[in-house]
């Protein structure tokens, strides 16, 4: 992905298939280390939700802008393997595309304190 000022946030929401958390969260870290070591990557975060027991969240900070992490980021090859892999393991996905505009107590993105 083009290095720029810009930056984007996916948060991402997965319900899992019963009995399928743990074996989900285990492809979903294989593809973090396979991610994190792209140019434009800055962060991600998985979080278990305490009211959905089912539910993993990932928040990702990437370089760049959304249209930049469609064409660059998500068809690289190892995404393709995952996303092969998600039918067996979750019910559904939601996705909100976020840009930075204020940040506290970290340095992740470029947004300026608020």
């Amino acid at each position: 992905m083009t290095h720029t000022n810009h930056q984007v946030v996916l948060n991402i929401r997965f319900k899992t298939k019963p009995g399928k958390k743990e074996e989900f969260r285990t492809a979903l870290s294989s593809l973090i280390k396979e991610m994190s070591v792209e140019q434009s990557f800055i962060s991600a975060i998985v979080s278990d939700d305490l009211d959905q027991p089912d539910d993993l969240v990932i928040y990702e900070i990437w370089h760049g802008t959304r249209d930049s992490w469609l064409q660059e980021e998500f068809t690289k090859p190892y995404r393709k393997n995952y996303e092969g892999t998600l039918g067996e393991l979750i019910v559904d996905r939601s996705i909100s595309w976020l840009e930075p505009k204020g940040e506290w107590g970290s340095k992740l993105t470029t947004a300026q304190l608020g």
